[in-house]
Formats: structure tokens, C-alpha cells, sequence
């Protein structure tokens, strides 16, 4: 990895493949007759190389057809892969907002760009993949090498369809804030704070026209803060309270009551639609007084839009930001997005996928976050009924154990534990790590000190580091199998990659680095 970095190719998240060979041969690939766990969590950045694993009628690319393979997800992905062994299964929900709008009669709309859109539809549903009856789902495209350039388009649909339908409800998620929030340049995230500003004096605009109370908020926290003065960049979510505000027709924000967290944003949104809160919404109404008439409402989540402390430099406040300046000398109030309030480990920093999900339940939602870090505590991992069918299904036909997860030890797609926690388990099957670099929750070059760190830990248990390939190829979510799912697959399956030579096996260099 370190060679890659040198030569200038490539961050973490972008890592071709790296491939162990011996005597020239790849070690440690997929094939039928092994077990593969994917030590992931979340969904929406791993449903690609799952499908390309599990799905029969599969047109991504053309791959090997690997019989039998057992594919253990961790947690459940998509609900395509519900009859899948899910290690983690999920947990019902209660019944969300977008549920009892659409119980209401009335009409709801969901807009993103494509890196957010399972966020507003899955995650805000409560892990529903089909739309409520009354439902309409907009994505536009994301442009990750110029994010803010997808803004515009988000505003001009929303007008569109506003034109098209007086919808009764709709939710907006603007991406720019957490796709630039972890960069670690900081012209970038103070031209994507005026960017985001910008677009949210349009949605302000759209909504007063069309006569929509409008509420802001964020989901999580990173662009507020890019690290201390004078210190390394911060490119990691936060555990900073966000902001919420409800805006009425006329273009004023009105008084809330102090809130506590996520959860009380949709009974104040069904407060503001007339709709009472269903049994098991545990969040309250902030308002301090309900409109007199229903409302139509407009919720904007401004993704990784968080509240900073004055002690680190804060680059929403070095942006030309009018729009923010104007709304926040109103009342707002403040809501923790980390942590327990939105049911993740205590000291865990808010993501997407909890956010969402909180901002939709309206009650605390425990997280596979939590319930995996419960399970290793309390010595369930080890006998989870998923994670021992692979094991011994591996060790019944004579295959190997491959166990794929994200370099990193604290994402919210995955942390190197759960990796380290499956391997103690594997007793004598042959079992090999395919590493996912990161580059997103940790520094862009710090996966090659983290190969070396865990490889120490994993010898102990005689399993190998075999196979390492960036996030950004082997976790895409923009429907791009040919070009980056595939290099991913044919790395753990076919051993194409950069081969990266190893002679002995040695617990001081585990990927030959």
C-alpha cells in the first residue's frame, strides 16, 4: 500500500487491488466449496458485491459460478437477501412517519442525489425498500469528483415536482456536507458550505411560494469541524449536536421548545401535517403552539451539517453563508445525533444511516452498531447460529473461510474487530482477510499502518491477510459493476490485482509490505 502511495496513485479509498501471491500463485481466493462472511454493516454501500456473489440471474459482469458457496452478510443488506444465513437480522420497527402520512391518504415525496438516496427512502422508511402507497422516490446523479455540482439539480426537481404536485409532505437530503466533510482540504468544505447555503435559499424559496412550512436539520455531524488549529485535518464523522428549525409559510422561524435528540423531529413534523403521533413514537412535539390548519411540510436534512466548538476550525462559519447567517439569528434548538441518543455504542459519533432512521422512527432506533458490539461483549458473537453455519459448512466440504471487512476501527460500515472477533472462531478451517480500505473515517493513507497492526493480532489465530482493495471500488453504491464491483470481485475470486509477493508468511510484515 505504502508503494502505491509513494508512486501518487491512489488513496485508501481508492486502492486498486493488492493481491498476496506465493511462488506466484494468488493465496487465499474464493471458491466453491468456501465459506464467506462479510464482516460489513449498513446496506447500502454492500449490496453490489453481495449481489455479485448471491444473485442467480446476475448481469453486472460475467463471473464464475462458485457451488456451493455459503455468503454470511452481517447484517441484512437488501431485502433481496432476506433467505441469505444474516448474522445480525433486523429488528421491526415501529411505525415511522413516512408509515402514518401514507395511512393518512396523503401524498409524500423523497428526493436525493444518488450517494443519499437509500438514506431518505430505506433507512427513513425503518429499513422498507418498497414506497409507502402515496409515495413518490426522486434521485438525481452524484458527481464525486465535483460534489456541489449536484445541488442545482436537486433544487430543480423539487420545483419541478412542486409544480407537478402539491405534495402534503417531502423530504429533501442535501449530500454535499458529508461527501466534502471528509476531505481533508479546507478550501473544499468552505466553497461546499456557500454551495449548500446557496441551495438551501432555493428550497427556502420554492417553499414559501408554494405556501410549505419547511423544517431543517442534519442527520450527523463533519463539516463543522475540520480539526484543531494548527493540528491534522478531521475527515471523520462527529458526536456535535445538529441543529433543527421549523420555518413558517411566510419565511420565519418559529420558537421550539428545547429538544432532546433525532427522534423529536417527526412528532413535530406530524404536529405541523395535523397527524397524530402512533403508539411507539417516543420523541415529542417541539412546537410551542400547533398551526391552527394543517400544513404542507417541507423537511431538509443538510447532510453532515453539525453545530462545532469554538476551539477547532469550523468551516461553516468561514463560508459566505447569507442563508444560515439569516435563519439561525431565529429561534432554533439544538439535537444530539451520537451516542445512545440515537441508539449507537455511547461514544460513537453519529452516521447517515442513524440518522436517518432516528429522523424517521421518532423514537430511538438501536443500531446493528450496537447490537453486534453487545453480542462480542457478551460472547454471542462467537455462537451466532450465521457465523458457525460458515464455519462448519467450510469445514465440512473441505473450504476455506474468507472474511471480508473495512480496515478501519471506527466507520459505520464496519470496524477491523469484527474481522479480529470472527477469526478467533475459525478453530483449524483455513481462513483468509480480504481487506476493504477506508480512506473515509480514518486519514487517506492510514490503511498500510493498519494491515501491519492487525496482521499481528491475526497470526495468532493462523489467519492471513490476503487480498486489500479501496472502499471506494469494492463499496460502491452508484450501480458501477462493470468498472469498479467487478475489480473488486475478480481481486477476491481470480487474484487479479497488483501482486504484492510473499515468500514466508512473517507476523512482523502479514501483506508483504
Amino acid at each position: 500500500m505504502e508503494a502505491v502511495h509513494r508512486e501518487g496513485e491512489a488513496t485508501d479509498y481508492w486502492m486498486p487491488p493488492l493481491v498476496v501471491r506465493r511462488d506466484g500463485r494468488p493465496v487465499g481466493r474464493i471458491g466453491a466449496g468456501d465459506s464467506v462472511l462479510f464482516c460489513c454493516r449498513r446496506g447500502e454501500r454492500e449490496i453490489q458485491l453481495t449481489r455479485a456473489f448471491v444473485d442467480e440471474p446476475f448481469d453486472g459482469f460475467r463471473r464464475k459460478h462458485l457451488d456451493p458457496l455459503t455468503f454470511v452478510p452481517l447484517t441484512l443488506y437488501h431485502p433481496d437477501f432476506r433467505d441469505l444465513p444474516v448474522a445480525f437480522p433486523p429488528v421491526p420497527a415501529g411505525a415511522t412517519i413516512g408509515e402514518t402520512v401514507s395511512r393518512a391518504g396523503l401524498r409524500q415525496l423523497r428526493l436525493a442525489e444518488r450517494e443519499k438516496y437509500a438514506h431518505v427512502t430505506f433507512f427513513f422508511n425503518g429499513g422498507r425498500t418498497e414506497p409507502f402507497p402515496g409515495e413518490t422516490d426522486r434521485c438525481v446523479p452524484s458527481n464525486l469528483d465535483d460534489p456541489p455540482s449536484a445541488l442545482p439539480a436537486i433544487c430543480d426537481v423539487l420545483e419541478a415536482e412542486l409544480r407537478r404536485m402539491l405534495y402534503d409532505f417531502a423530504v429533501v437530503n442535501l449530500a454535499t456536507g458529508d461527501i466534502l466533510g471528509h476531505s481533508t482540504e479546507l478550501v473544499a468544505k468552505t466553497r461546499c458550505a456557500a454551495e449548500v447555503d446557496r441551495a438551501l435559499g432555493r428550497l427556502l424559496e420554492s417553499a414559501r411560494r408554494r405556501g410549505y412550512w419547511m423544517a431543517v436539520t442534519a442527520d450527523h455531524g463533519v463539516l463543522e469541524d475540520h480539526g484543531p488549529v494548527g493540528g491534522p485535518p478531521n475527515v471523520a464523522h462527529t458526536r456535535n449536536p445538529v441543529p433543527f428549525l421549523v420555518i413558517d409559510p411566510e419565511g420565519h422561524a418559529r420558537p421550539l421548545r428545547p429538544g432532546d435528540a433525532l427522534c423529536d423531529v417527526a412528532p413535530t413534523l406530524l404536529d405541523l401535517l395535523g397527524l397524530p403521533q402512533p403508539e411507539g413514537m417516543t420523541g415529542r412535539s417541539l412546537l410551542e403552539r400547533a398551526p391552527e390548519e394543517p400544513g404542507r411540510v417541507l423537511l431538509v436534512i443538510v447532510d453532515g451539517w453539525g453545530l462545532g466548538a469554538g476551539d477547532r476550525v469550523h468551516p461553516i462559519e468561514l463560508a459566505e453563508t447569507p442563508t444560515w447567517d439569516r435563519l439561525t439569528r431565529g429561534p432554533f434548538v439544538t439535537l444530539l445525533a451520537s451516542g445512545e441518543a440515537v441508539g449507537l455504542l455511547p461514544e460513537s459519533s453519529g452516521n447517515s444511516e442513524a440518522g436517518h432512521m432516528n429522523l424517521g422512527a421518532g423514537t430511538p432506533v438501536a443500531q446493528d452498531e450496537l447490537r453486534i458490539e453487545q453480542a462480542i461483549a457478551s460472547g454471542r458473537f462467537a455462537s451466532n447460529p450465521a457465523i458457525v453455519r460458515a464455519i462448519d459448512d467450510a469445514r465440512r466440504r473441505g473450504g476455506a473461510l474468507h472474511l471480508v471487512g473495512l480496515l478501519s476501527e471506527r466507520s459505520s460500515h464496519g470496524r477491523i474487530r469484527y474481522v479480529e472477533e470472527a477469526a478467533r472462531q475459525t478453530h483449524g478451517v483455513s481462513t483468509f482477510v480480504h481487506w476493504i480500505a477506508d480512506g473515509r473515517s480514518a486519514p487517506p493513507q492510514a490503511g498500510a499502518s493498519l494491515v501491519r497492526q492487525t496482521g499481528l493480532r491475526l497470526v495468532r489465530f493462523d489467519v492471513e491477510a490476503v487480498t486489500v482493495v479501496g472502499r471506494g471500488l469494492a463499496l460502491d453504491r452508484g450501480g458501477d459493476y462493470e468498472a469498479k464491483t467487478r475489480a473488486a470481485y475478480r481481486a477476491l475470486v481470480d487474484g487479479v490485482g497488483r501482486s504484492v509477493d510473499v515468500v514466508v508468511r512473517r507476523a512482523d510484515d502479514p501483506l508483504g509490505s
